[in-house]
């Protein structure tokens, strides 16, 4: 086995090792602290070669023992091929430290060259200086004396300038109360008190005596000024801090100057007219409904600007009243915050609150300046988060009162001009309420996320899962809102204002299949395009999943949203279904219960329950065709396919020449039951899917089933069984132009006559010209009454 063969690992090991041994004495030190572990661990094995405690007896005992002849000359080749190559490894590495030797000791030379005649630099500079040193001396003596007389002469004139500015205080003082100067008046007693106080006695006793009556009239204007209305906050707290510093005692003035900082917070809370004329450029008109004449927002900034300087002041005449200056500044951060409340609950962009916030922010900005202690803007961030979930919740609550509105209010105006109620109108508007309004709402607060303002940067986390949430929430409130409208006629008039009677009833009914449509549209398109939305043209506000946290989730669940709503899509389709056919049922019921079935007389014409019984089809036709897509039909089949769909085709006019006796009658309701067992099997109820045939054939369907029991529950004479079935045949034609599954509605039409037939005491059908003639005489009445215009 050549080197080739032997493992990387095993051949990088040795090498290591190798170096180890070469630059360390000590074979503990020669690995890292893995290493030796590892070396340890096989020190029990007899076959480490590059252990130090192998002992190469028993390795060969062991080797013998374990290998045949050929495997020990292959081992023999391996070993002298290993060793051929650590004494060449171990040449390169002695010829590689030789190299680095001969460089070092180059290098050493070239040092010592260069550091020869330093030494002598070294000693010139130090006579240079030395020099220096004695001739800086030499003038320093030189010009001592007059440097002394200088000083004294300079001493001299000072002190004429003080003698001279004693001698001129009063009349200093007497200008700067004509000219209300009263800092420079206070900065020039102050700065005259010491030699006032050491000579006024003796030297200046006049110059003394006039500037304390200046002074007495002084601190009389600026007590005027602290107690006076007319001046500002500004104003009366620089008097203070003037009055302080002649040592007048103003303790006595804290509490009213308190009393008048207190009383100045509530005009500097922010007002919506100030909001709005912020928003509003000089050259622009003002906005609709702001207040003419109202302060502009910089009047409002120059007020707080002045309650800062006010606090300054406070804070250097009063040290010790920290905590109630921090409760004032506190408290008009409370009542901005307070106002924001107000404000967000009305329907305002997201521009709106933002303007709010900058103006609240600066103001925050501007007391924090004066007043650190405070800690504002921790402050006003606690109350911002109230405010941004506030507003958060008052604009999806107004998104879903949009969608509740463009439910209801297409109906107010068709009742109030008297026309027919626009069940598509109504859907229309509700699908660009619910798919507009959500991307306008997910705009809105992507301009909130993407502002920079230091406020709302801290609260993006924060904004991200509130959205989220608040998605998450309104689609489920909305759900809820779906059901209250469609919970009972009754309480939907009430609240909604539908009239009473027929049209409330038909108008309860289409809004329920609009909220069966629009159930389907959030499901299959508002919620996918909503994704979309925050997962593409929003990504960058609200990409990170907020504060939440994975553990949690996250907060905003679409495909929840998308089964609540497919499974309320279907709750509402069955609803408009369950209460069309009620109002079918209880006409069907009205027919079958009135009239004495068994004292019946022969039928001379179809009922006109048929032509009530169309007629609701009808209006349910119109409905769903403005609602609901079209579909296909499906089990098309002709008369000659087994059913009864003709008077011919019927089992029951097989023998209809054979009126005789009603053992005959019984005879052929025997044959209808056998061919029924034999008839092919028709697949009746299936699932209702949301297209105009599915939904009328459901309801048509429902209908007959309601009309079989009711049959079920009387007692028919022949010429009420005749009446039935004149009615029935009748119907079969118009029914299957509006179902998609003509051979159910066959089965069930016969099904119809077959409850007939069992509940008649002489079963005996109409002859086939009798009742194709009295077809024939209702469709050409039908066409009379309604004449089909050129």
């Amino acid at each position: 086995m050549g080197t080739d063969d032997v493992p990387l690992d095993d051949k990088a090991k040795r090498m290591r090792d190798l170096l180890s041994s070469f630059y360390s004495p000590d074979p503990s030190m020669s690995s890292s602290p893995d290493t030796t572990s590892l070396s340890s661990s096989k020190r029990t094995t007899l076959d480490d070669i590059n252990s130090p405690s192998f002992d190469p007896d028993q390795y060969m005992d062991l080797l013998v023992q374990k290998s045949n002849l050929e495997r020990l000359l292959q081992r023999h080749v391996e070993l002298a091929a290993e060793m051929k190559n650590l004494d060449t490894d171990l040449q390169m590495l002695v010829y590689e430290n030789y190299n680095k030797f001969i460089s070092a000791t180059d290098t050493i030379k070239r040092m010592n060259s260069n550091i020869v005649g330093m030494e002598s630099n070294m000693e010139q500079l130090l006579e240079k200086i030395m020099s220096v040193q004695s001739r800086s001396h030499g003038v320093n003596t030189s010009l001592f004396e007059k440097r002394e007389h200088i000083e004294k002469l300079h001493r001299t004139r000072n002190l004429l300038r003080k003698v001279q500015f004693i001698y001129d205080l009063p009349a200093r003082l007497g200008k700067c109360i004509k000219a209300e100067a009263y800092a420079d008046a206070v900065r020039f007693y102050t700065g005259a008190m010491p030699i006032l106080k050491a000579y006024g006695d003796s030297s200046f006793q006049d110059c003394k005596r006039a500037s304390e009556e200046a002074i007495a009239i002084i601190i009389n204007n600026l007590e005027g000024k602290i107690f006076s209305d007319s001046e500002s906050i500004q104003a009366r707290a620089e008097a203070a801090v003037l009055l302080k510093q002649l040592d007048f005692p103003v303790e006595s003035l804290k509490a009213r100057l308190l009393e008048k900082l207190a009383q100045s917070v509530a005009d500097l809370q922010l007002k919506t007219e100030e909001v709005s004329n912020a928003s509003v450029d000089s050259k622009d008109p003002p906005k609709e409904g702001s207040i003419p004449g109202s302060a502009p927002a910089g009047n409002h900034e120059a007020s707080v600007r002045e309650f800062a300087e006010a606090v300054r002041a406070y804070c250097v005449i009063f040290p010790d009243s920290e905590s109630q200056l921090v409760k004032l500044a506190q408290s008009v951060v409370t009542k901005h915050f307070e106002m924001t409340d107000e404000y967000v609950q009305t329907k305002i962009p997201s521009a709106e609150l933002l303007r709010v916030l900058r103006l609240i922010w600066k103001d925050v900005l501007l007391m924090d300046e004066v007043l650190h202690e405070a800690a504002l803007p921790d402050y006003s961030l606690e109350a911002a988060k109230v405010a941004v979930k506030q507003y958060v919740a008052s604009t999806f609550s107004h998104l879903l009162h949009d969608i509740s509105d463009s439910l209801t209010k297409v109906h107010a105006r068709q009742k109030e001009r008297a026309e027919e109620y626009s069940l598509q109108d109504a859907l229309e508007a509700s699908k660009k309420a619910v798919l507009q309004g959500s991307m306008d709402v997910l705009l809105n607060f992507h301009q909130i996320l993407e502002d920079n303002l230091e406020l709302l940067v801290q609260l993006k986390d924060m904004i991200v899962d509130l959205v989220q949430e608040g998605f998450q929430d309104f689609f489920r409130a909305l759900d809820d809102h779906f059901l209250l409208l469609s919970g009972g006629s009754n309480s939907v008039e009430h609240d909604q204002g539908f009239a009473e009677g027929t049209q409330a009833d038909k108008a309860f009914a289409g809004l329920v299949l609009v909220l069966a449509q629009l159930s389907v549209f959030i499901e299959q398109t508002a919620i996918p395009k909503i994704t979309e939305a925050r997962s593409h043209e929003i990504a960058a506000s609200f990409s990170g999943g907020g504060a939440r946290g994975y553990e949690y989730g996250p907060a905003f669940v679409p495909g929840e949203i998308c089964r609540i709503f497919r499974s309320a899509g279907e709750k509402f389709l069955h609803l408009y279904i369950n209460m069309r056919t009620q109002r079918i049922s209880i006409l069907l019921k009205k027919r079958f219960t009135t009239p004495n079935w068994v004292k019946h007389k022969e039928p001379r014409e179809v009922h006109m329950f048929v032509d009530l019984f169309l007629q609701e089809l009808e209006a349910i036709g119109c409905e769903v065709k403005q609602i609901l897509p079209q579909g296909h039909r499906r089990h098309r089949r002709n008369d000659s396919n087994g059913s009864s769909a003709s008077s011919r085709s019927n089992p029951l006019r097989e023998e209809k020449s054979s009126r005789s006796s009603s053992q005959r009658a019984r005879s052929q309701l025997l044959e209808t039951h056998l061919a029924k067992l034999f008839k092919q099997k028709v697949e009746i109820f299936t699932k209702v899917e949301f297209t105009q045939e599915s939904v009328v054939t459901t309801i048509v369907k429902l209908c007959l089933k309601s009309l079989q029991e009711f049959i079920r529950l009387q007692t028919f004479n022949r010429s009420g069984f005749q009446q039935i079935q004149l009615d029935i045949q009748f119907l079969r034609t118009p029914l299957k132009e509006i179902v998609e599954d003509e051979a159910a509605i066959d089965f069930l039409l016969d099904e119809v006559i077959v409850a007939g037939s069992e509940r008649c005491l002489d079963p005996i059908p109409l002859e086939p010209p009798i009742l194709d003639r009295l077809i024939q005489a209702k469709l050409a009445k039908t066409r009379d009454q309604n004449p089909i215009t050129p």
